[in-house]
């Protein structure tokens, strides 16, 4: 059964106008230098229409950088063996992206816990109690503090669609994110 978390109408295909990367599993393994690296190589394509202007180009390209950032090392970091797919476009209101990849089925659940705890209430105010609450028990590995911090601090909005793969537990978990353009460069 498919489910979903966050806001729905973000969660629709990308469209023909989407550009698309691929990460895949293999001798090297993916690893958190494979997140920089190519949230920064998005980051930079997608900040060029910004040249003209310094400060802009620097806040959109930041702003992007740690989106997709932050999405590639949760599918890094919680995924089953296999590739991840990035995909993401522009317009002139809003940047958005969808991280693609697979996970178990526990890690399905505890995410979906996750989430069902981190999409209701004000994103800063949540912010704020998990940061404490990560003060407390430092041990702490699903905080949730990365998407908090995006819907908090860079006006995200995000959604979350798992897919179950096939018999072996396995889910696809599709994650959607979209930041306005537009505050940034106004």
């Amino acid at each position: 059964m498919t489910t979903l978390f966050g806001t729905a109408g973000l969660a629709i295909g990308m469209g023909e106008r989407a550009s698309r990367v691929r990460l895949f599993d293999g001798p090297l393994d993916l690893s958190w230098h494979h997140c920089a690296t190519t949230s920064d190589f998005i980051a930079d394509l997608f900040a060029l229409r910004f040249l003209s202007s310094r400060n802009d180009h620097r806040e959109v390209r930041h702003s992007i950088g740690y989106l997709v950032n932050e999405l590639i090392e949760n599918a890094v970091k919680f995924r089953a063996p296999g590739e991840i797919t990035i995909e993401a476009a522009i317009d002139s209101e809003s940047f958005k992206v969808k991280v693609s990849n697979v996970v178990d089925g526990e890690t399905t659940v505890e995410f979906q816990n996750l989430l069902s705890e981190i999409t209701v209430g004000d994103p800063g105010e949540l912010l704020i109690q998990r940061i404490e609450a990560n003060a407390a028990d430092p041990e702490t590995t699903r905080s949730g503090l990365g998407l908090l911090t995006l819907m908090s601090d860079y006006g995200a909005s995000l959604a979350w669609i798992f897919s179950p793969v096939d018999e072996r537990d396995l889910v696809c978990l599709e994650t959607y994110a979209s930041i306005p353009i537009t505050q940034i460069h106004n």
